[in-house]
């Protein structure tokens, strides 16, 4: 399966920015945004939601002192309890430096993990660039050519304001990703 997009290319934020804006109020659909560096408020100018990693990192966190907290409990109350110095077999405060520690360590891991599995990347996976000199200093707007009625002399003469840089047509197959 084919998809036909435009690439728009940009040499300041500023630029990509206002591009960027002005493409989604006008009800074109936004395929991706590429730039050098973060650009602060280009994520809500491409109307994307918060991100759920946060939520993730807790979660897991919780669960893995959860899931300390109960070996360690298991391992000196039930399975091997052993009288060290008259202290009891099942003292939670002793567990809370060693639990703290596994909590971070738990939820670090593996919300680098749920990151990369959202993002869809893994180890020899091939960088698809749309502009050579993304990595540089060049930015990179990529608008989705679904609808039937869309425009592309429309849309360039939405960017003129923009200073574009330039301006491609390209039809990508259904692997990889946008560029």
């Amino acid at each position: 399966m084919s998809r036909r997009t435009l690439v728009t290319v940009f040499d300041h934020e500023d630029d990509i920015l206002g591009a960027t804006r002005a493409i989604r109020e006008a009800g074109f659909r936004i395929a991706d945004v590429y730039a050098p560096y973060a650009v602060h408020g280009l994520d809500k100018a491409m109307g994307l939601q918060p991100s759920k990693l946060p939520w993730v990192c807790f979660v897991l966190g919780l669960v893995g002192a959860a899931l300390k907290v109960w070996f360690e409990f298991w391992t000196t109350a039930q399975d091997w309890p052993i009288n060290v110095g008259g202290k009891p077999w099942n003292s939670l405060p002793a567990f809370v430096p060693v639990t703290f520690e596994v909590m971070v360590l738990f939820a670090g891991v593996s919300t680098v993990f749920a990151f990369f599995l959202v993002s869809r990347l893994w180890p020899g996976k091939r960088a698809v660039l749309a502009d050579p000199h993304v990595t540089d200093d060049r930015f990179i707007l990529i608008i989705d050519q679904s609808d039937a009625a869309f425009d592309p002399v429309k849309v360039e003469r939405l960017l003129e304001p923009y200073h574009v840089v330039r301006v491609e047509e390209r039809e990508e197959s259904g692997e990889g990703g946008a560029g």
